[in-house]
C-alpha cells in the first residue's frame, strides 16, 4: 500500500512532469476511479488549464491548477502516478490520462481501484475533503504529536495509523517506527511516558526522512521491513524470532526482545 514516502514520490513525479504545463486532453478510461464527478465534468474543468506546484498531505496528493480546480488523488492499495509520452502504449490499469503540452502525459494507474480522483473547485472544497485528516506526519511538531498520543486511549499502533490522528503512516511505517523506538504495538498510547513519546517522535522523523529519500518503505536488511515477509523472520538487531499478530485487522510484526514494553 502506498504510504507517505510513496505519495511524496508521486508528488515529485507530478511536479517534474506537469508543473507549468497546459492540460490538453483528459481521457477517462475507467469511471470507477472518479468520485463526485463524471468524465465530462472532469474534462470541462481541467482542459485548457495549467498544472501548478502540487502539494501532499498524508497519503493525499493535491494537483492544483492555479486559480482553477484541484484534483485530489488517493492511491489506495495499488495506485501510482506515471509520467510518459502520449504515444506510449496504454497499460491495462491506466485509468485516467492527462495529455500535457510539451509532449508529456501523466497517468493515474491503479489495479484494484480502491480510491481514485476527486475534483475540488476551490480551497473550501479541498478543506472539506481533508477535514478528517490529522496533521501530516512529516510536518507535525513534537508538541502536536505528543498531545495527540496523550489523548488516545487505544493501542499505540492503532493511533499511529489512524489518519485522523496523524496523516501519512501506514502498516509498514508504523511497525518500523515502533521497532526502532523499542515500543510494542499493543502499548496504550495514553500510557506512554513523555520520554517514550519524544523517542517515538524522533524515530518517526528519522524513518520518514530515510524512506522519503528511497521513495518507499525500503525492505533493507537492516530494517524490520526487510524481514517481515520471511517465512521465519528474525530481528535484524538482536537475532530474536519476530512475532506476528493482528491489530485492528492489520498484520503486525514486532520483536519481543527489542520491544519489551506493552499492555
Amino acid at each position: 500500500m502506498p504510504e507517505l514516502p510513496d505519495v511524496e514520490g508521486f508528488r515529485k513525479v507530478l511536479a517534474s512532469c506537469a508543473t507549468g504545463r497546459v492540460i490538453r486532453r483528459v481521457d477517462v478510461r475507467d469511471t470507477g476511479v472518479l468520485h463526485g464527478v463524471g468524465p465530462r465534468g472532469l474534462r470541462d474543468a481541467l482542459e485548457g488549464r495549467r498544472f501548478t506546484e502540487p502539494e501532499r498531505h498524508g497519503k493525499w496528493l493535491l494537483a492544483h491548477t492555479g486559480d482553477g480546480p484541484t484534483v485530489l488523488l488517493h492511491f489506495g492499495m495499488t495506485g501510482r502516478l506515471v509520467c510518459g509520452g502520449p504515444d506510449d502504449a496504454v497499460q491495462a490499469h491506466d485509468r485516467v490520462l492527462f495529455t500535457l503540452s510539451g509532449g508529456r502525459q501523466l497517468r493515474y494507474r491503479d489495479q484494484r481501484k480502491l480510491q481514485g480522483l476527486w475534483l475540488a473547485h476551490d480551497d473550501s472544497e479541498v478543506a472539506r475533503r481533508l477535514e478528517h485528516q490529522g496533521p501530516d506526519a512529516m510536518a507535525v511538531s513534537r508538541e502536536e504529536f505528543e498531545t495527540a498520543l496523550a489523548t488516545r486511549r487505544g493501542h499505540l499502533k492503532t493511533a499511529l495509523t489512524d489518519q485522523s490522528v496523524l496523516a501519512g503512516l501506514g502498516n509498514l511505517l508504523a511497525d518500523e517506527i515502533l521497532w526502532r523506538a523499542g515500543l510494542r504495538p499493543d502499548s496504550r498510547a495514553s500510557d506512554l511516558a513523555q520520554a517514550d513519546r519524544r523517542r517515538l517522535y524522533t524515530h518517526m522523523r528519522r524513518t520518514l526522512r530515510d524512506a522519503v529519500a528511497a521513495g518507499c518503505v525500503p525492505p533493507r536488511d537492516s530494517w524490520l521491513t526487510g524481514h517481515r515477509d520471511d517465512p521465519d523472520p528474525i530481528c535484524p538487531r538482536c537475532g530474536s524470532h519476530l512475532r506476528r499478530s493482528r491489530m485492528a485487522g492489520r498484520g503486525t510484526v514486532w520483536c519481543p526482545q527489542c520491544q519489551p514494553n506493552g499492555s
